[in-house]
């Protein structure tokens, strides 16, 4: 992925673990786990991590609405996002993940075949998978064929938290 330079982050807690969040001049470009998150790029930390800047407004508007979110108060969020990093292909991919609606869950193939590629499920997967922008861009609403929780970079734990919280999992499935 190609970030844009203006990009500044934060972190905010979760009942999940810590949240790494940033933002550009566009609107927010990325949301990941500060441990056991696969795809997390370099730049949050070490000598070459973007600036923190927990002032920036997108930020404060995310925070607020991660709070709300995982408070049970939010069921859609509403932030600019700056998806712009990711390929076309890509950006399709999280733009069709953006209509799955809270509370319910779709398949990889269904994903698919949204976007007008039927026959592109792993490459679907692979979009999903390195997701710049998890649970505001829903990629933990997408299960297998079967309806079996596969594959979230943040890891199968937070996946089934996400949906439990959304209601897409009775307490009882898992």
């Amino acid at each position: 992925m190609q970030f844009d330079s203006s990009i500044v982050q934060t972190t905010v807690p979760s009942p999940l673990g810590n949240i790494a969040i940033a933002a550009t001049d566009k609107g927010l470009a990325g949301l990941w786990f500060t441990e056991n998150q696969r795809y997390s790029p370099p730049e949050l930390t070490g000598s070459k991590a973007w600036p923190d800047n927990a002032a920036h407004p997108v930020l404060q508007q995310a925070s607020q609405q991660l709070g709300d979110y995982f408070a049970g108060r939010l069921s859609q969020f509403g932030l600019p996002l700056d998806l712009s990093g990711g390929t076309p292909f890509q950006q399709s991919v999280w733009q069709a993940l953006r209509g799955i609606p809270q509370g319910e869950v779709t398949s990889y193939g269904e994903v698919s075949r949204r976007i007008g590629k039927p026959a592109a499920v792993r490459a679907v997967g692979g979009a999903i998978g390195r997701n710049p922008i998890s649970i505001i861009v829903p990629c933990h609403r997408v299960t297998g064929s079967s309806g079996a929780l596969t594959g979230y970079a943040g890891g199968l734990d937070r996946k089934t938290a996400l949906l439990r919280l959304e209601g897409a999992l009775a307490e009882s499935l898992l």
